[in-house]
């Protein structure tokens, strides 16, 4: 591959401010990982100010620059000939000729493009600090010739392409789990209970924040961690062994318990499978009573559709919204024999089975993506 490397500032130029007026057009939304988006999709219905008339027209192919640039919102407009953006977003003509819009917006948002920005960024207050134009502009891209960048694309396309189907067969494996759910316990007659009376305990995680360190062998579960009755370890923080031995003697947490986000991701919850983990602020514990309650049947109620509208609907509006204890204990869930939940139980399991096979090939395909981009964009 073509090792020509040079400055941003050769390849865009500032563009023309054209203001939207009196003008139609669709209003875009800047994301962190998909880039411009209509804003309908985002939102499931159009937010921005009702007065757009000073918003930004993007033409097809220009380069918008959102804040803060270091959490990578820029992206090249590929997705209609004309759109509004924020007046705050920065607008830049891109020359194709020498680099193709796609192309520039992988290198701008590569890891290494990253790290320049927080290295390069002023300003005291976290998501208020800028990078000066002039320094952005000197961020260096490799360039080869268009028709090799075009391959780059391509292998890209080819192996997110491959990311997407995996995350879509886990996201179908989910859902069956789900209607089995309703097929086996939904309108079928059983008794019903509190979520109270089926546990042996419950109470509240809120133990002082530790001091986290890069290359702790602790990891530090939050709310954020707990979804869809797993804990994701994606961007954990960590702590010491000999931190988590000296807080953890009196914790009174064990394995086979429930893990339940009060906040966040709301209502999602985790069973416990590790001894080695370190569980942070709110967090609801529930242990159940074993002798008439199933672990996967439980944790698959709290899953589904009802119980979630019914914490959604009872959550506390704040700076953030959150549960409290009751909004959990008070929930009525059905209570059909230990034996039909069980039955349940085995399905989840061999479900979960499939799961963990594709979860596997959805790793080793990031792994290759994100190989390929440092292959790439260094």
């Amino acid at each position: 591959m073509d090792n020509k490397v040079v400055q941003l500032g050769t390849l865009i130029s500032q563009a023309k401010t054209i203001r939207c007026g009196t003008g139609e057009y669709p209003i875009l939304s800047m994301t962190m990982h998909d880039g411009l988006i209509f804003q309908e999709d985002k939102f499931k219905k159009v937010v921005a100010s009702k007065d757009t008339s000073d918003y930004k027209v993007v033409y097809r192919n220009q380069l918008v620059i959102s804040f803060p640039i270091d959490e990578g919102v820029l992206a090249a407009q590929r997705i209609t000939d004309a759109g509004i953006v924020s007046p705050a977003y920065g607008i830049w003509d891109i020359d194709s000729n020498q680099v193709l819009p796609e192309y520039l917006e992988y290198a701008l948002r590569c890891e290494r493009a990253i790290d320049y920005y927080k290295a390069k960024l002023r300003g005291s207050t976290a998501r208020r600090r800028s990078l000066p134009t002039p320094t952005l502009l000197e961020f260096t891209v490799p360039l080869p010739d268009i028709k090799t960048q075009q391959h780059i694309l391509d292998v890209i396309h080819k192996t997110k392409d491959i990311i997407i189907n995996q995350k879509a067969e886990l996201q179908t494996l989910d859902n069956l789990i789900k209607a089995r759910f309703v097929e086996m316990f939904n309108g079928k007659g059983y008794p019903e209970v509190t979520v109270h009376n089926v546990l042996e305990t419950a109470f509240w995680l809120m133990p002082a924040t530790p001091e986290f360190v890069v290359d702790g062998e602790i990891p530090y579960i939050t709310s954020k961690n707990i979804k869809n009755r797993q804990i994701d370890f994606d961007n954990v923080k960590r702590i010491s062994r000999t931190t988590f031995d000296v807080i953890s003697a009196n914790r009174p947490t064990m394995i086979g318990d429930i893990l339940v986000s009060m906040i966040g991701t709301l209502g999602q919850t985790a069973v416990i499978t590790d001894d080695r983990l370190f569980y942070g602020q709110n967090l609801y514990l529930l242990r159940l009573n074993d002798s008439v309650i199933d672990t996967d049947f439980f944790c698959e109620f709290f899953n589904s559709n009802e119980a979630q509208h019914i914490l959604q609907s009872k959550r506390n509006q704040s700076t953030q919204a959150y549960l409290k204890a009751n909004h959990v204990e008070d929930l009525i869930l059905p209570f059909p024999p230990l034996e039909r939940q069980k039955y349940f139980a085995a399905f989840v399991h061999q479900v979960d089975k499939s799961k963990f096979a594709v979860q596997k090939a959805l790793e080793k395909a990031q792994l290759l993506f994100d190989s390929l981009m440092q292959k790439y964009f260094g």
